[in-house]
């Protein structure tokens, strides 16, 4: 008999095994190499603009709370899964199921002993690191010198201890219930937890593991249930037109609270006993009645107070807790110094009556923002791939002593206009920047309706460009290329292109090289490539024009710049040009917001900022009850170096962040006087203030609760889904002594369903002027007044206004007949004023092609006072027919003249409860009579043709129609010939 041994089975090969390790190393050196070099480009970007403090404040700060994460969960849960496997019974007798289990489990024991810590450890890790900052505010947190009006707590705590203590809680919570699952599968796993024949068994050590644990847990929840009589005062109450508790709550709520807290501390303890004697009926009954005692005293109780207490005397019982909500409100979106000032408004119109209001109407904006960027975009474009933002933005400087509004914008790149000639030399070396800020008038206009500039051309020229070591260049902007490659040694020919010699006329091109630090070196090969990997591009490593003085700029954002080095601010939306001191920079306001200030309403960023100029912002902290504008931020648009100003030096959150991360942000005493005169109130925060005021413009407990003077923003006339936006102006507001640069808002009754009546109720101003003195804050800037409309004398709000306008005959006969001509009517911004004792409602009226180029002309102004209404060609004009004549003022278009051959003003009209007096038109050019003729005769074939369609005569309509295109043909030749 002979016998085969079986063969032996073939080892791995060395080889392969060598070469699967070798190639997982290398796999995890790339992978790490592209982590490191994301990193170091990191680094490089923020050592360049001064600011590594912030990335390793970051960096070490989400180590360190990983690892604490890591620690805090991977540890217990380690020890829960070692102590119940150590402490198993030896010799326990398990179900034939069990032994199954066992032998699918302990192949793999050791493996889960440690995998399963770690796994849970790497989750808790990453969590506790997305929460560094609640830590590191708790830590460094200052008091206010606020108190709540409940406790009596610092509103401190609850900004910056409430959130720690509430994070932490949550997060011993996860780690006892993950020990606790832990442990009873293990127990339960190798018999010191027997379920069988209707009865439990538990083993002496299991009993003492799992009650302790079961005990800390109660612990912790009863933290958590003492630590939520704080919550009550930042969340809505029983009545939720409060945040904060009101009686219910105080009276209620927080005991029931308190009550559970304690409770679940004797529970806890229970536990503790039943670890030593070993009886689980005590702390099981204890446990059931705190359950039951939840649904009671934290449901039952609550709901029997507010139905049969409060609700039949809400007010004499909640009137204390609706004082609270006013005031803590106020303080907490900062228009506690509101001035309010009853305003009977005046509404008939007399000759003069605008007499001591001179300077405001010489300053009233005709150029509206939102409409004239195309215009500006066809006289100042140049080359294709030049751009304006759209709409364009707002400032003011000082000329011959008188600060004069402006419409501003810079020059920047649009490389989309590039076409086939965008390859990687073209974007990315030759096309940099932008050249040159374009300035114009807000109050003025040329003859034929476009805007006079002040400040224009390439190259440029203007009084800003009078100024010594004017720079124009503009390599950081809202639109720039996602990266450049600038810099070269001296002597080396320029390759960036400044700007087309000669404007349109010239082929030749100016170029420069850029001379500033504004970004990363790429003068070593190292830099090269972590930046050909960053960006995906070989050619920065290969490229002959990158050289050892190469510098390469990117995160070019004005707004993202200042995000990335202040990640704790909220951003404005509204970054806006200025030339300070012979430089183009962007300014942009940074504020703190936070969610948990006490007895504060609540308000959504995303709702209260939307408007026609922003319909659509984003934030990363929506809801928030606190706001404050702390830092005013600067980017220079030539090197990119960013600045952070303490604005409000006072506010705890900044103190806090500047505790964070010190050194970063410079006090206001270095803001230059230059920069001081161009800084203004913002936008986003009057936007929230007035969502605010809109409920809260009362003080007392009485008329917040009887709401019957809520208010509202009005919709924009022009567009009545959304608001209309706030307006800068510089403007005398009634009892001031003088014009200075204001933002205003008006309001209108609230209502729901759509159902508002459109009448003026408030006119909102606030001072944003601060003033011209290096680092001094003008005492005025931020001072908050409001006229409160005598209810007496109604005055229209901006929709029933424009309803008006577009309502009147001469005006819609305008529009129709331009409309026949391939024309289009826009309609500007309605601004309203409280001047000559009423309120002004001004609008310009532009006039554009419907064809391909679009150029917004300004031809027409509306003006209304009361019941009365004009149209003329400039604002002077109209406010002298508004006024009987002679208005007693002179706006800033005083000595234009409309080119001749534009469509006559018809004479002002008044309102449809007044009688048409005479008048008499001061336009200063007449039209031609034969002009003047085809225009009646347009008007004339307009009228019937519109009648014999009403009357279904379609003869007569054929022939109207054909003498209304006659007309319209002859009103053009007319107007090409002059």
């Amino acid at each position: 008999m002979t016998t085969t041994s079986s063969p032996t089975p073939a080892t791995p090969s060395r080889t392969r095994r060598v070469i699967a390790i070798t190639l997982a190393i290398i796999a995890a050196l790339v992978v790490a190499f592209f982590v490191f070099a994301s990193l170091y480009a990191d680094w490089l970007w923020f050592d360049q603009l001064g600011f590594t403090e912030v990335l390793l404040t970051q960096w070490v700060a989400r180590v360190v709370m990983f690892v604490v994460g890591f620690l805090g969960m991977a540890v217990p849960v380690w020890l829960a899964i070692q102590l119940a496997y150590r402490l198993r019974p030896v010799y326990a007798r398990l179900s034939s199921q069990l032994d199954r289990y066992q032998e699918v489990v302990e192949p793999l024991r050791r493996l889960a002993m440690w995998g399963i810590p770690v796994f849970f450890g790497f989750f808790a890790g990453f969590a506790a690191s997305a929460q560094w900052e609640t830590t590191w505010l708790w830590f460094n947190g200052v008091a206010t010198d606020t108190t709540d009006p409940e406790f009596h707590l610092d509103t401190g705590f609850y900004m910056f201890a409430m959130p720690f203590w509430s994070s932490l809680i949550g997060f011993a919570s996860a780690v006892l219930l993950i020990c606790l699952l832990v442990t009873a599968l293990v127990s339960y796993l190798y018999g010191s937890v027997r379920v069988g024949q209707r009865e439990l068994r538990i083993s002496k050590s299991a009993r003492i593991q799992l009650a302790v644990i079961a005990g800390l847990y109660l612990l912790v929840q009863g933290a958590s249930l003492w630590l939520d009589r704080y919550k009550t005062l930042v969340e809505s109450g029983a009545d939720d037109r409060i945040t904060g508790p009101g009686y219910t709550g105080v009276n209620a709520i927080i005991p029931g609270q308190t009550i559970l807290a304690i409770v679940a501390v004797i529970v806890a303890i229970l536990f503790f006993v039943t670890a030593v004697i070993g009886r689980w009926r005590y702390p099981l009954i204890a446990t059931a009645l705190l359950v039951v005692s939840a649904i009671v005293v934290g449901v039952g109780y609550p709901w029997v107070v507010n139905t049969f207490q409060v609700q039949p005397n809400r007010f004499s019982l909640e009137e204390e807790y609706y004082q609270r909500n006013v005031d803590m409100t106020h303080q907490a979106y900062g228009v506690s110094g509101l001035e309010q000032e009853d305003f009977a408004a005046v509404t008939d119109a007399e000759p003069g009556q605008l007499r001591d209001d001179a300077a405001t109407t010489a300053q009233v904006r005709i150029m509206d923002p939102a409409i004239i960027s195309p215009n500006v975009r066809q006289l100042e474009q140049y080359r294709s791939y030049y751009q304006f933002a759209d709409p364009l933005d707002v400032d003011r400087y000082e000329r011959d002593g008188v600060s004069q509004d402006t419409v501003v914008s810079v020059r920047e790149l649009n490389l989309d206009q590039l076409g086939n000639a965008a390859d990687w030399q073209n974007s990315a070396v030759v096309y940099t920047h932008g050249y040159g800020i374009v300035v114009a008038k807000g109050n003025d206009r040329t003859g034929d309706g476009d805007p006079v500039f002040l400040e224009r051309g390439i190259p440029a020229a203007g009084f800003l460009t009078d100024q010594d070591d004017f720079q124009p260049r503009v390599y950081f902007g809202e639109s720039s290329p996602p990266y450049s490659i600038v810099g070269a040694p001296e002597g080396t020919p320029p390759a960036e292109l400044d700007y087309p010699e000669g404007g349109d006329a010239a082929s030749g091109e100016q170029k420069t090289t850029f001379e500033g630090n504004g970004g990363p070196s790429l003068g070593n090969v190292f830099n090269r490539l972590v930046y050909a990997l960053k960006f995906q591009a070989e050619q920065i490593l290969f490229s002959d024009y990158v050289n050892s003085e190469s510098q390469i700029l990117y995160d070019r954002n004005p707004r993202e710049r200042v995000q990335k080095v202040a990640p704790y601010l909220t951003l404005d939306n509204d970054a806006y040009p200025s030339v300070v001191d012979g430089r183009i920079v962007w300014i942009i306001d940074g504020y703190t917001v936070s969610a948990n200030y006490p007895y504060s309403s609540t308000v959504s960023l995303t709702s209260a900022i939307s408007d026609s100029s922003n319909p659509a912002p984003r934030f990363a902290v929506d809801d928030i009850n606190y706001i404050r504008n702390s830092v005013k931020a600067t980017v220079d648009a030539y090197d990119g170096s960013v600045k952070l100003y303490a604005w409000d030096e006072e506010d705890p959150l900044l103190q806090t962040w500047q505790k964070v991360y010190p050194a970063t942000i410079e006090p206001i005493s270095k803001m230059s006087a230059d920069l001081m005169s161009h800084v203004r109130y913002p936008t986003d925060l009057f936007k929230v203030q007035r969502t605010i005021l809109g409920v809260y413009h009362v003080d007392d407990a009485r008329s917040f609760y009887q709401s019957d003077n809520r208010w509202q923003t009005p919709n924009d006339p022009q567009d009545d889904q959304l608001l209309q936006p706030p307006y800068y102006l510089t403007m005398q507001m009634p009892g001031e002594e003088a014009p200075t640069y204001s933002m205003f808002t008006s309001f209108i009754p609230s209502s729901t369903g759509g159902n508002a009546r459109n009448v003026l109720m408030g006119y909102l101003a606030v001072n944003s002027n601060a003033g011209a003195e290096a680092g001094v804050k003008s005492d005025d800037y931020g001072k908050l007044r409001m006229l409160v409309i005598d209810a007496d004398t109604p005055v229209s709000g901006p929709g029933q206004v424009q309803n008006d306008f577009d309502s009147q005959p001469e005006v819609s006969s305008f529009v129709n007949i331009l409309k026949q001509g391939d024309s289009d009517v826009l309609k500007g911004n309605l601004l309203t004023l409280p001047v000559g004792g009423g309120l002004l409602y001004v609008q310009p009226v532009f006039v554009q092609s419907s064809g391909a180029t679009k150029l917004p002309k300004l031809q027409k102004v509306l003006v209304s006072f009361g019941k009365d209404i004009a149209f003329e060609d400039t604002l002077n004009e109209a406010l002298d027919t508004l006024f009987g004549g002679d208005s007693g003022a002179d706006a800033g278009d005083t000595d234009v003249e409309p080119t001749p051959g534009a469509t006559p003003a018809p004479e002002p009209t008044p309102g449809p409860t007044e009688s048409a007096g005479p008048t008499e038109p001061t336009s200063p050019t007449e039209p031609t009579d034969e002009y003047q003729a085809a225009l009646q005769d347009a008007q004339q074939a307009l009228l019937d043709r519109q009648a014999a369609l009403e009357k279904g005569d379609w003869a007569a309509y054929g022939e109207a129609d054909a003498r209304l295109t006659a007309a319209i043909e002859k009103l053009i030749a007319l107007g090409d010939q002059q």
